[in-house]
């Protein structure tokens, strides 16, 4: 089969698209055939090296973590799928490789994906919402009424994030250029700040949660807006020692991410804010949740970009030059 892998980490390296054997199908497996894959900023990430302390990915290795297919083959232990069905899934960590014709997955990772959307649309899904899912469903449990702030609103978290709290009653506030203003109405946005023109900081306060998804110095200064007894869950990190511990990281990595966070921890202790850090988990019973809102068109997927397999690293640039306006996809087959 032909799959994009990383040779070598770097900023500026390029996948390579090479001849890999057909994934072997372990008993509670499910062998996929890739349409689509969704692209992520934790793919762009790995790619690069920046989170080889947290996952330690042995080069070579195939890059991906959203996917959109057919079921093949299943395993001998295999209950909720059959051959012929069309799933969803973000694979679980160690076991990627979405950019893929072919690859086999845990049963417990996928859901049946929605008929009323594409193979395309269903493969942007999967690690973005659950990652929103995960901050405001079990991290915070969001209230209806309360006030939440979304940073990067078009972005591929923003989109879904936005109609998420939406779903659960929240006030949205959220950040974008002007010119994206229309697209995160229709999500249901209710407050709108250009960040080109504006500081946020200076305009909201008594927010109750905030999702950050930028710079420290942007979180830093999300943290004044909150009231106290607020949330900030940030998925940029600084990862701290609590998820170090979660994913059984050595004395040496947890004492640095222990570090890296103290900053960061110590400012948010004093205003009485709780800060953590979130790093989404493979989930197929809450993607099926996921699924049935996009059934009913309560969310919607929102796809900026489809690139064909062998551009896939033309995709990666349009990605990492930060202007895309939810998801980025790359169409397999």
């Amino acid at each position: 089969m032909k799959a994009f892998i990383v040779n070598k980490y770097g900023k500026n390296e390029k996948l390579k698209l090479a001849e890999e054997a057909l994934p072997s199908v372990k008993e509670n497996d499910i062998l996929v055939e890739v349409y689509a894959a969704g692209l992520n900023q934790l793919d762009s990430k790995l790619k690069s090296g920046e989170f080889k302390l947290i996952l330690p990915y042995k080069t070579p290795f195939i890059l991906g973590h959203d996917l959109a297919g057919i079921v093949i083959k299943t395993g001998a232990k295999v209950t909720r799928f059959k051959a012929g069905d069309e799933i969803f899934a973000r694979v679980s960590d160690m076991r990627i490789g979405t950019l893929a014709e072919y690859i086999a997955i845990d049963e417990n990772d996928a859901a049946l994906k929605p008929n009323t959307i594409s193979m395309e649309e269903a493969a942007s899904i999967p690690l973005v919402a659950l990652t929103v899912w995960q901050a405001f469903a079990e991290r915070v449990n969001i209230k209806k009424g309360q006030k939440v702030f979304i940073q990067a609103g078009s972005g591929g978290v923003g989109t879904i994030a936005i109609q998420l709290a939406k779903h659960f009653g929240a006030f949205v506030a959220t950040t974008a250029s002007e010119k994206n203003f229309d697209m995160l109405k229709r999500l249901g946005a209710d407050i709108i700040i250009d960040y080109k023109k504006d500081n946020f900081e200076t305009i909201l306060k008594d927010y109750d949660v905030v999702l950050n998804s930028q710079d420290i110095k942007t979180l830093e200064k999300s943290l004044t807006i909150l009231k106290p007894g607020g949330s900030i869950i940030s998925i940029s990190g600084p990862p701290t020692p609590e998820f170090a511990k979660s994913i059984g990281a050595s004395l040496i990595i947890r004492f640095i991410l222990w570090l890296t966070s103290l900053k960061i921890r110590n400012k948010a202790k004093k205003l009485n804010i709780n800060y953590s850090f979130l790093f989404m988990k493979a989930n197929g019973k809450q993607l099926e949740l996921i699924g049935n809102l996009l059934e009913s068109k309560e969310i919607k997927p929102i796809v900026d970009k489809t690139f064909p397999f062998e551009q896939t690293n033309d995709a990666f640039d349009y990605l990492e030059g930060g202007h895309a306006k939810g998801k980025v996809v790359v169409k397999i087959k």
